[in-house]
C-alpha cells in the first residue's frame, strides 16, 4: 500500500507535467499537422522512448551527476537549444505548398519516414534539460530511497508508457476529421507558430 500511494503520488505530477506545453507538446503538434496522424504517433513513441533514457540515468544517479556539474548541465541545455532550433527552422519554412502533406486519415505519403520521426521525438525528450530536473526531483523528493530498484524501474515504464500514449492520444485527436477541416489550407500558419514555440523554448533553456 506504501507503493501504491507512491505511485498515485507520481502519476499526478507526472500528468501535471505532461499536460504543459513544452518541446515534446511543439514537435507532436508540428508533426501532425505536417504529416499526419501516423508520423505523429511514431514521434509519440519517440518521446516515451526519451523517458526511458531519463528514468535509467535516474535509477543509477546520474541526474543528481548531470545537476551539480555546471559545465554538464550547460552543454546538455545548449545542445538541446540547438536541436530546437533546427526543429523550429523547419516549421518556419512551412507554406501553403506544404498543404498536400497537412493533416489526413486518407493515407497520405509522409514527407519523412517514420524512423525519423521516432528519432526526432527521442532526441526531442532526451536532450530537454528540464525533464533532467523532473526526473532528479521525482526521484530524489517523492520516491523514497526504500523503496526496491525493481519498483522504481516500474514507476520509470509507467511513465514512459504514460507519456508515449498520451501523446499518441494528441495526435490522434489533432487528425481527427472536425480538426483537419478546421485546420484546412491554412494549417501551414499552425506550423509556424509551432516554430515560433520551439524558437522560446530554445532561448528559455540557455537563458535560465
Amino acid at each position: 500500500m506504501d507503493y501504491l500511494s507512491e505511485f498515485i503520488t507520481i502519476a499526478l505530477v507526472h500528468l501535471v507535467a505532461v499536460a504543459s506545453p513544452g518541446p515534446d507538446f511543439a514537435i507532436v503538434v508540428r508533426y501532425s499537422i505536417s504529416y499526419g496522424r501516423r508520423i505523429a504517433m511514431y514521434t509519440s513513441v519517440g518521446v516515451g522512448f526519451g523517458i526511458l533514457l531519463h528514468v535509467a540515468y535516474s535509477l543509477i544517479g546520474l541526474s543528481v551527476v548531470i545537476k551539480t556539474t555546471p559545465w554538464l548541465y550547460s552543454a546538455i541545455s545548449y545542445l538541446s537549444a540547438a536541436y530546437l532550433l533546427y526543429l523550429a527552422w523547419g516549421a518556419l519554412r512551412a507554406g501553403p505548398s506544404d498543404s498536400a502533406a497537412t493533416v489526413s486519415t486518407s493515407g497520405q505519403t509522409a514527407a519523412i519516414s517514420p524512423k525519423k520521426a521516432l528519432v526526432s521525438g527521442f532526441l526531442t525528450n532526451g536532450l530537454n534539460p528540464k525533464a533532467t530536473l523532473f526526473f532528479l526531483s521525482l526521484f530524489t523528493a517523492i520516491i523514497d530511497i526504500e523503496t526496491p530498484f525493481a519498483v522504481k524501474a516500474m514507476y520509470g515504464v509507467y511513465l514512459a508508457v504514460a507519456t508515449g500514449v498520451w501523446f499518441c492520444f494528441l495526435s490522434y485527436l489533432l487528425s481527427t476529421s472536425r480538426v483537419a477541416k478546421l485546420i484546412g489550407d491554412k494549417g501551414y500558419w499552425l506550423d509556424r507558430l509551432m516554430g515560433v514555440v520551439l524558437v522560446a523554448l530554445a532561448i528559455r533553456l540557455v537563458t535560465l
